[in-house]
């Protein structure tokens, strides 16, 4: 770590053996770096995902909507192993052109229409089928008002705290502090909403739930980047109260282990094909599937 304070130059130039534990798939440029088809499966709907907090938003309502009984929600969930790059195959590429999980591609519509940015994809689902997205106006406007705050809120703590806390390659104190304070302001945010509702947008359960806990009620129950000293996240009580009641959810339960590949074996389903996958985690099966 250099003493020095950075002087940025006069024209940026990519260093390839800077930016910590990502540097060999981070790229200033964006398009496919090779070819490959995404597969398919026998569902219309075809998920492309990885089981971060972005990845379990879809999978979670894909399970929700299941579990409500909407047939037509039935998925196949394809790994996409973005530290190996998979994100930047031909047929990824063509899914998301931003390289990013999770993409889906909608074949029961012609032609096949895709869908990318987990805060799209809900909003999709939700008006697809007509399933945890209010129909009144106010309602669902405070619905929307808090789904698109989740898309706008989240880089600063995943982005900002997340990566400067627990992946930079030099801990530096200012922009830990700097992102530390704002997410602790989000945090206060949401403690403050749900002080005075059972739901983020009101007494009804919605696709903001969903985009807001898997990112912040993970960091609140599940310690994301190990911070839940450091936030002093238990503190929340309104949000810890409500990530609970959350995660109590079967379908919450389901989703979030979909296209996860770390953790407690039983909590691991690579792919998801069939709603049977659930009650088939084996050794056996994650090997095969890795």
């Amino acid at each position: 770590m250099t003493d020095m304070p950075y002087t940025p130059p006069r024209v940026w130039t990519w260093d390839k053996e800077n930016g910590g534990p990502f540097a060999h798939i981070n790229r200033p440029i964006a398009g496919p770096t090779h070819d490959k088809d995404l597969p398919i499966g026998r569902h219309p709907l075809q998920l492309y995902s990885l089981a971060t907090p972005n990845g379990q938003k879809v999978t979670i309502l894909l399970e929700e909507l299941l579990a409500a009984g909407h047939a037509g929600a039935e998925y196949d969930a394809w790994l996409i192993r973005i530290q190996e790059g998979d994100q930047f195959g031909s047929g990824f590429v063509a899914a998301n052109p931003n390289s990013k999980i999770p993409a889906l591609m909608d074949h029961s519509v012609s032609p096949p229409q895709r869908v990318f940015e987990s805060g799209s994809i809900l909003l999709y689902l939700a008006e697809k089928f007509g399933a945890f997205l209010p129909t009144d106006a106010g309602p669902r406007a405070e619905t929307l008002s808090w789904l698109f705050w989740q898309m706008a809120a989240t880089p600063l703590l995943g982005g900002g705290f997340g990566h400067f806390y627990a992946y930079a390659p030099e801990k530096w104190q200012y922009p830990i502090d700097r992102y530390a304070m704002e997410a602790k302001r989000q945090l206060d945010v949401l403690d403050r909403q749900l002080a005075d509702n059972d739901y983020i947008a009101g007494s009804e359960y919605t696709i903001a739930d969903i985009a807001i806990w898997a990112w912040y009620g993970g960091l609140v129950l599940a310690n994301i980047y190990d911070a839940t000293e450091f936030l002093d996240v238990r503190s929340y009580k309104n949000l810890v109260r409500w990530a609970e009641q959350v995660a109590a959810r079967p379908a919450v339960q389901r989703g979030r282990i979909v296209n996860k590949t770390f953790g407690e074996l039983n909590e691991q389903l690579h792919e998801r094909h069939d709603a049977s996958d659930f009650d088939m985690r084996t050794q056996d099966k994650l090997e095969s599937a890795g």
